[in-house]
């Protein structure tokens, strides 16, 4: 099951997903980890079952927008 948090805003659930892509000025590849209101995989990226090691989900107070911020 894909990782859920509901926008304590807007009340909208967002799903945790992952792409590793190339940057473009090393060719060196990176994973990049986003939050999306469904839960598809494929192009757009995988949706992970749980936070990575070493993060954890904070909410844009703004736009209640969750990301993810190394913990401390």
């Amino acid at each position: 099951m894909a990782y859920k948090v509901t926008s304590k805003k807007s009340g909208r659930d967002y799903y945790l997903h992952s792409k590793t892509v190339t940057l473009r000025g090393t060719g060196r590849q990176q994973t990049i980890y986003f939050f999306a209101p469904d839960v598809r995989s494929g192009e757009r990226g995988t949706a992970l079952d749980d936070v990575p090691a070493g993060m954890t989900v904070v909410e844009n107070a703004r736009t209640g927008l969750p990301f993810l911020k190394r913990a401390a």
